[in-house]
């Protein structure tokens, strides 16, 4: 985990080694965040749906 400017990059070493940046802003645009959330997803090989009903 590491911060450059406004975006911090993650890693979870969970099912494999698996980078993200995410801006550090105040308020993301829609699109970002449903990108983050698609990646992420894919990564864990979750539906999308899942993942925002473990998160909120």
């Amino acid at each position: 985990t590491r911060q450059t400017g406004s975006h911090i990059r993650l890693t979870t070493a969970l099912h494999g080694e698996h980078h993200i940046t995410i801006p550090a802003h105040k308020y993301l645009k829609i699109g970002t965040l449903s990108s983050i959330l698609s990646d992420i997803a894919i990564h864990f090989k979750i539906d999308k749906s899942d993942l925002i009903k473990e998160l909120f």
